[in-house]
């Protein structure tokens, strides 16, 4: 399902245990690490895509976790050029993301990668909120730190705002607006 404007709607999750740590997933046969995320079906609300990607993506249920925040309105990122898939009809250019803070109530034991036949991540760990920034791909970078920004308020033991000396070296683009 993807929106007029090229975007594919999606939800991001973000899990933080009592400490104000973070879940960061290694994707599966990659390098590279990120918070579940994942496309929201037709006639699927984001709440309920959030529920599923969860269970999809961590192997956990509505039970061993608590929502605290979610983001306002739509993150959107575009893909580079080279990533988009002409050929493909409609063309996606990018994602537009609702973004939903968990709170781990379940202990960390819950956690199960293999939880269907098509594991996303093989492999994770705590990190704190603000430091997941600097691995993140360059052009997810910017939604990331609009969705930790807003939903850092809502997180137990987190600065509410993204640490000066950090925020220097992200070299962040503007936000793009919609078209």
């Amino acid at each position: 399902m993807i929106d007029r404007n090229g975007f594919r709607p999606n939800v991001g999750i973000i899990i933080c245990n009592q400490h104000g740590e973070v879940f960061w997933g290694k994707r599966r046969g990659h390098r590279s690490w990120q918070f579940p995320q994942g496309g929201i079906d037709a006639r699927e609300r984001p709440l309920q895509a959030m529920y599923r990607e969860l269970f999809e993506e961590v192997g956990l249920s509505p039970h061993d976790v608590a929502v605290t925040g979610w983001t306002q309105g739509w993150l959107r990122y575009r893909l580079p050029r080279n990533m988009v898939r002409r050929n493909s009809h409609p063309v996606c250019v990018g994602q537009k993301q609702k973004w939903f803070l968990l709170r781990l109530r379940s202990d960390e034991s819950a956690f199960n990668l293999n939880a269907t036949h098509k594991p996303e991540f093989d492999g994770w760990d705590w990190r704190p909120f603000w430091s997941v920034l600097p691995e993140v791909i360059y052009f997810k970078r910017l939604v990331y730190f609009q969705a930790l920004s807003q939903l850092a308020p809502f997180a137990p033991n987190v600065p509410p705002e993204c640490p000066d000396e950090l925020q220097t070296d992200l070299n962040l683009p503007e936000p793009r607006e919609a078209r």
